[in-house]
């Protein structure tokens, strides 16, 4: 094994998490850095797909049965059309042999980097600093420098490596130069979580739905916590997104969705941009990009934190086999690019940005189509199973591990 300085990682979210826990198993020295004071707890992806919980369940025992105990296995999803009625219902057991997990885990993903945490917590090799964000690095022919803003002055720290997990904003990516191409939606997103007992109401309902509708489409689905309401909005201004997030406003929409005689009690609720964005290179010299910081969708399908993590254990490899096995740095971080930038730019996105086209369309003609295609896929075994494997992520891993 080479000896080297240790790898510095930015960013303590899924894939940063995953990646630090994926060295530390090698002995590798890791320095984990977090700009906040804590892990926080909120609301952000709460979906776990079958191979990234394949990919979990091999590295790590104890915190795939920890994501297993938390989670909600989610045996079945549904696209519904308010409308006609119809229901198309994919069963995820058809998956079976293909994957160890034929469900998805609805968990939400501050859980995983928890039970990650506590796990580093026994390795001596990985140093992890909270209110640590790194602000810019230099590179030289050994190694990098981190310029780390603390909660006591900057700081710099030397690592062989560098890698930015530091989510959208990455200063990792933006020091490196290096492009974010692609474009935001002029509409945002307005997500309201409830406690709400959806499955009493609705007949058959699953713990995943996406719901067509004439005047508002919108996802509904289920965490082990709580349920959560996705819908489109077209704010024009602050006014407008502080009425967006009122309670009369989300009140009204809840109601229209599904009518109560009481009124809706919302614990949180936010509302954000969504983007299509994919970094110009996911590295540069000693620094690589994982997640959120070099790739980023809109939520329809659950892939943005899934690819987050198959990046992290696609790269984790490469490290290894560049300090264990003295491999050219440059050229796995060449093949790194070509695996999962392009399969970023070719598959997540195209299914992201069509699976949104699918859900918003308001013609009749449109959605009678789309509701068509859903029941024929789903009401088909070969034809489900197929739509499953896509969508699950199950082909575009296995594809970028073949390219």
């Amino acid at each position: 094994m080479n000896v080297i300085a240790p790898i510095i990682v930015a960013g303590m979210g899924p894939s940063g998490s995953i990646l630090a826990l994926a060295l530390a198993k090698q002995n590798i020295q890791v320095i984990l850095l977090e700009k906040e004071a804590a892990l926080p707890i909120d609301l952000r992806a709460s979906t776990f797909h079958p191979p990234s919980l394949d990919l979990i369940a091999e590295l790590d025992a104890n915190v795939i049965e920890k994501m297993l105990e938390k989670g909600l296995k989610a045996h079945r999803y549904q696209y519904r059309d308010r409308v006609s009625g119809d229901v198309a219902t994919f069963e995820m057991k058809l998956l079976k042999g293909e994957t160890q997990h034929p469900f998805r885990l609805q968990l939400e993903q501050y859980e995983l980097t928890h039970c990650v945490n506590d796990e580093l917590a026994s390795y001596a090799n990985v140093e992890v600093r909270f209110s640590h964000e790194v602000m810019d690095y230099t590179e030289n022919d050994s190694g990098v420098q981190a310029k780390i803003k603390t909660s006591k002055g900057t700081i710099v720290i030397d690592g062989s490596f560098i890698i930015g997990c530091d989510g959208a904003r990455s200063k990792v990516r933006k020091s490196a130069g290096i492009g974010y191409d692609g474009f935001t939606y002029d509409e945002k997103f307005l997500v309201v979580s409830t406690d709400f007992a959806f499955e009493k109401v609705f007949d058959d309902f699953s713990y995943v739905n996406y719901i067509s509708d004439p005047n508002e489409w919108c996802v509904v689905l289920r965490t082990e916590k709580i349920w959560r309401v996705l819908f489109p909005t077209s704010p024009k201004s602050r006014d407008d997104e502080k009425l967006l997030l009122s309670d009369e406003f989300i009140e009204e929409r809840l109601q229209h969705f599904c009518p109560s005689t009481h009124a809706y009690r919302v614990p949180y609720r936010t509302l954000y941009s969504v983007n299509q964005r994919v970094a110009s290179t996911y590295f540069r010299g000693r620094m690589a990009l994982v997640g959120d910081s070099c790739h980023i969708n809109n939520p329809l399908g659950g892939m943005g934190m899934n690819g987050g993590l198959h990046d992290a254990f696609n790269l984790a490899k490469r490290l290894i086999d560049i300090v264990v096995n003295e491999a050219c740095f440059e050229q796995e971080f060449i093949d790194y690019d070509r695996q999962r930038r392009c399969l970023a730019m070719r598959f997540v996105q195209e299914h992201t940005i069509n699976n949104k086209k699918l859900m918003e369309s308001t013609q009749s003609d449109v959605q009678k189509e789309r509701q068509k295609f859903f029941m024929q896929s789903a009401n088909d075994p070969v034809s489900a199973k197929k739509f499953m494997m896509e969508r699950s992520m199950i082909d575009s891993l296995r594809e970028s591990l073949q390219s």
